[in-house]
């Protein structure tokens, strides 16, 4: 193999680019299609809708962890989390485990969130500040000048309590809303269409409202970077993030 197919080879399994629509189509359209409508004993039947229905997020999730090589803890929790619901369902489990699940997810990673304010690194700094989206070095540097660089740290930790906030925001919802939708026992055809149900409204409800939220703290951070710095938010973001 010559040294540009290695080349090659490696930027395509390192370079991901976000592909929202598949991650919708793929992780909550199809699979809450299959469950609400062939979950009948007429159809699938509700044992068999439900193991498709997982089948896409479960490989699609799969699919971009092995190609891309992008093991990371919110990626493998969201499949821990897809297994969870089948296991439920499969095995026929009280609905109470199902909420239980719905806010464990995203209450655990709150819990991490908080816990990193503790170390050197918050998680602030890997999901926003980080060398690969803003310029970091030269906001360091411009801080470190006016002496402003213990304040900005404050401001970093109030933003990964805000980032905490919005997990714990998720997980309250998720435990609600599969409290208030799923009733019906699990292994059931009506139980297999609540949970399409679920998925569905979950969206709306909790995913883009938790979008929101996250675009506010980018904001808040923006905001304190440019009051104590003067740099304009071009001066802030990498030149690839602008393009």
């Amino acid at each position: 193999m010559t040294e540009a197919s290695v080349t090659s080879t490696t930027e395509k399994t390192s370079v991901h680019q976000s592909r929202p629509l598949y991650d919708m189509l793929l992780g909550i359209v199809i699979p809450s299609i299959v469950l609400m409508k062939f979950s009948g004993d007429d159809d699938l039947g509700a044992t068999l809708a439900l193991m498709i229905a997982l089948a896409f997020p479960l490989g699609w999730g799969s699919f971009e962890l092995i190609k891309y090589k992008k093991f990371n803890f919110i990626a493998l929790l969201g499949l821990v989390s897809v297994l969870l619901t089948g296991g439920i369902g499969l095995l026929q489990l009280d609905t109470q485990w199902l909420a239980v699940k719905e806010a464990a997810i995203p209450g655990l990673i709150g819990m991490v969130v908080l816990a990193s304010t503790q170390t050197r690194y918050p998680l602030i700094k890997t999901l926003l500040y980080n060398p690969k989206i803003m310029n970091v070095d030269r906001i360091s540097q411009r801080l470190n000048e006016l002496g402003t660089a213990v304040v900005f740290e404050a401001r970093l930790m109030k933003a990964t309590y805000l980032l905490g906030a919005t997990f714990f925001f998720s997980a309250v919802m998720n435990y609600v809303l599969a409290k208030w939708i799923v009733t019906s026992p699990a292994g059931s055809a009506e139980f297999n269409e609540q949970l399409g149900q679920m998925t569905l409204l979950s969206y709306p409800m909790i995913a883009i409202p938790s979008m929101l939220m996250m675009m506010s703290i980018f904001y808040y951070l923006w905001r304190s970077i440019h009051g104590m710095t003067g740099f304009a938010l071009e001066d802030i973001l990498r030149s690839e993030m602008k393009s």
